[in-house]
């Protein structure tokens, strides 16, 4: 396969997953778009043979959650106003009171698993594998994020109507 076919199928299959996830760990489009970008690259640059399409996609988000991490963790990054500071256009934000909008307000540790968890579909160990944390840290981030999100939603009727 030519490069060119290469990046589009890469591009294809993977560009929408590592945006949102990488726009669940950073809050901000164009650098979601940035990590997206460092990915494909490196992708591109240093080609690997995977197992299975599932291990390929595992290994893409892995490195596009490493990314979100590394820029997180940037001096750079500390040193840098925000675009809202600029008055730059803010990228959609999620219905007020939607699910949505509630995972987006979780501390970014838990945002990741629930976000994996539940829309894109994986289990427990393999979102281990991708975040490199352990199993048991996975479990106790999926429910403290489930927790915040009840908290953040107002809880179910059943515990509304009895306190």
């Amino acid at each position: 396969m030519q490069q060119d076919q290469r990046a589009e199928e890469l591009v294809r299959r993977y560009a929408d997953p590592i945006l949102r996830l990488s726009y669940a760990y950073l809050k901000n489009t164009h650098d979601a778009q940035d990590v997206c970008q460092t990915v494909f690259v490196k992708l591109l640059t240093e080609p690997r043979d995977f197992e299975s399409p599932e291990h390929e996609k595992a290994y893409v988000l892995r490195m596009a959650a490493n990314a979100c991490k590394d820029l997180l963790r940037s001096p750079w990054r500390k040193r840098v106003c925000g675009l809202d500071t600029v008055l730059e256009v803010p990228a959609p934000e999620a219905e007020e009171g939607s699910v949505l909008a509630a995972v987006n307000q979780l501390p970014p540790r838990y945002r990741a698993v629930i976000y994996l968890h539940y829309y894109e579909g994986y289990q427990a160990a393999e979102i281990g594998e991708i975040l490199g944390v352990p199993l048991g840290t996975v479990h106790t981030r999926l429910a403290r994020g489930r927790a915040k999100l009840r908290t953040l939603l107002g809880g179910t009727e059943y515990e509304r109507q009895s306190v």
